[in-house]
């Protein structure tokens, strides 16, 4: 065997990488972020013709530090840094890019670069530049492609988007159950074509069902003559090919798992899900909700300007819609805010505060509802629950907002009504906040799209009629 030291470079070697990574380091501030300075550099040289000193500045940085650097630049500046940095522009850069990014990128290369650059990913990575193309481009890519790895797209690509047969990698490692922890590690050291990041084997039956895992750990520890069968871990988590990626995530998240196996409707092996693909995935869904919350849409800042345009004036024009509902009451009540100007100084308050306990409900209810904790077992509990809570705070901000009003205008009795007016509406609040996100999550919609618009009409609409009713009622103004 060669010793150690045979694979070690010169001293000298060794001292100008170390520069490397100190220079590297250089191009990013404490937060992992490239330095405006270095993107600014970079395009100039790129734009003065200095071609190789740009490459060589770039080709420092890791595949996604590259990928930020693109996405940091100018739509006009993308294609010019694009043939700059040639291939540098590498498959691992564009699995690591905004997908609005690297379909401008894309849409620079013929069919045929498309499809080398798929055929020197993993399928789920292939799979995430394909799936946005135009379908004739979409064609014309697999036709470009070997016969072995366009199967595998259009394989993956026949499955729902956001579904784990589209997540899943089709390079795995299974072996029989009655095989030696020898011949499998002889095999995973003399077969060139196993894919060659994974934690774990799987164990599979004639019927290629899984049937066990085992860690390579255990497979480095243990003596070359025992059956690979009596070292698996029988118990393991299956994922459904057509499982929604969002429930793949919560499985991972709650079983603590490292890869997964992707079984098809008959229980056959078709493919693994590792960790870092789930990372991408939580951080997704994540921030999808908050924005269907907002009604954002993709709130993605490289987004075309039409896509984001077109996502958010529908949601505003359905908010206006609902504003007149409100507007409406207020029109209803217009008499006594005549007879009573300080009702008008009062109403936003009513409203706003109503509007932010019932948000507050519900961005808990949405997430809840997102990571299971809330289900048909437990919903009648989280509605009380919210009820009580609403209750609590309704009591505290009538006391504070009834005192100060009562003060301010030298009217108690006025003070007593948007007292009452913030009990009510709050506690309305609270139960629309987590009444309406259920009812959608029942009816199979999902609850972070409509939920905030509903929301926000009925503590409106019920501000305005409790402050405004009330006051009508008590007596301190008329229709």
């Amino acid at each position: 065997m060669d010793k150690r030291e045979d694979f070690l470079p010169p001293d000298d070697e060794i001292v100008l990488d170390d520069r490397d990574i100190r220079e590297s380091e250089t191009e990013l501030d404490e937060d992992d972020r490239l330095r405006p300075e270095f993107v600014s550099d970079v395009l100039a040289l790129a734009e003065a013709g200095e071609h190789e000193a740009a490459r060589e500045r770039v080709g420092r940085l890791h595949p996604a530090d590259i990928a930020d650097l693109f996405e940091l630049l100018s739509d006009e500046d993308r294609p010019l840094f694009a043939s700059v940095l040639g291939d540098l522009l590498s498959p691992d850069v564009l699995a690591e890019m905004n997908e609005h990014v690297r379909e401008q990128l894309i849409d620079l290369l013929a069919p045929e670069q498309v499809a080398e650059i798929a055929s020197e990913l993993d399928t789920d990575d292939a799979v995430a530049i394909i799936e946005d193309m135009e379908a004739d481009e979409q064609q014309a890519v697999l036709q470009a492609m070997e016969p072995e790895d366009r199967a595998a797209i259009e394989d993956a690509l026949s499955f729902p988007e956001e579904s784990a047969g589209r997540l899943m990698q089709r390079e795995f490692v299974a072996v029989p159950e009655h095989v030696t922890v020898g011949d499998v590690i002889d095999r995973l050291r003399e077969d060139q074509d196993l894919t060659s990041d994974f934690w774990e084997i799987f164990i599979v039956d004639p019927m290629h069902r899984p049937v066990g895992t085992c860690q390579l750990s255990w497979i480095l520890r243990t003596p070359r003559d025992i059956a690979i069968g009596d070292v698996m871990k029988r118990e393991q988590t299956l994922i459904p090919v057509d499982m929604d990626q969002e429930e793949v995530a919560l499985r991972f998240q709650k079983y603590a798992l490292i890869s997964a196996a992707v079984v098809d409707k008959a229980g056959r092996l078709v493919g693994m899900i590792t960790v870092d693909d789930v990372v991408h995935v939580i951080q997704e869904e994540a921030g999808e909700d908050i924005l269907r919350l907002s009604g954002a849409g993709d709130g993605d800042i490289n987004e075309p300007i039409r896509e984001t345009y077109s996502a958010r004036v529908r949601w505003l024009i359905a908010n206006l819609g609902t504003a007149l509902v409100a507007s409406t009451i207020v029109a209803i009540f217009g008499g006594a805010i005549e007879h009573m100007v300080a009702l008008a100084a009062l109403m936003p308050i009513v409203a706003g505060v109503g509007g932010n306990a019932g948000t507050q409900t519900l961005a808990v209810t949405v997430r809840a509802l997102a990571m299971n904790q809330l289900t048909d077992s437990n919903s009648w509990r989280a509605v009380w629950r919210e009820m009580k809570i609403a209750l609590l705070n309704g009591g505290t901000i009538a006391l504070i907002a009834g005192t100060a009003t009562a003060l301010w205008f030298a009217n108690p009795g006025l003070g007593g009504v948007i007292a009452a007016a913030m009990i009510v509406n709050i506690f309305v609040a609270g139960v629309a906040g987590v009444a309406i996100p259920l009812f959608l999550d029942r009816l199979d919609q999902d609850p972070a799209v409509a939920s905030s618009i509903f929301v926000t009409m009925t503590t409106d609409s019920m501000g305005f009629l409790a402050f405004l009713g009330l006051a009508v009622a008590s007596g301190l103004t008329s229709l």
